[in-house]
């Protein structure tokens, strides 16, 4: 069981799944979304994935012209789990406060449009576009 939640904790939530792979996306709407170099996140099925408290407290912001959305508490901004798939959660994975130990690194997504500045320094599997693994 992995628990985790916003920065000033309105939004909580705790994962059903034994969780070992990150993906970090690398795109350049997911830099401009953080403001670093993209976004890590573990990938969980939906029904893995249960609301605490502060679901009420969530924002969903789609990018115009495009399939992809961002999702954040509205009280402190920070990246919440949210749904760019019908069937899975993506979760950042720097919102986990529990459960996370075992989690490495496996995929880098979308380096070919990484930001010049990026250097990626572990041993995840780097992809040019996206990985459905």
């Amino acid at each position: 069981m992995a628990r985790g939640e916003c920065n000033c904790g309105a939004v909580q939530f705790e994962i059903d799944a034994d969780l070992a792979e990150v993906f970090v996306c690398h795109c350049s709407i997911c830099r401009r979304s953080t403001g670093s170099n993209g976004i890590a996140v573990v990938v969980v099925p939906n029904d893995r994935l249960r609301w605490i408290q502060g679901e009420d407290h969530i924002v969903v912001w789609s990018k115009p012209n495009a399939d992809w959305q961002t999702w954040f508490c509205k009280v402190c901004g920070s990246p919440v789990p949210g749904r760019n798939d019908p069937a899975r959660m993506f979760v950042p994975a720097g919102s986990l406060t529990q459960g996370g130990d075992a989690l490495r690194v496996a995929h880098h997504i979308w380096v070919g449009s990484k930001a010049v500045w990026d250097e990626i320094g572990d041993a995840g599997k780097q992809h040019a576009e996206q990985f459905r693994g």
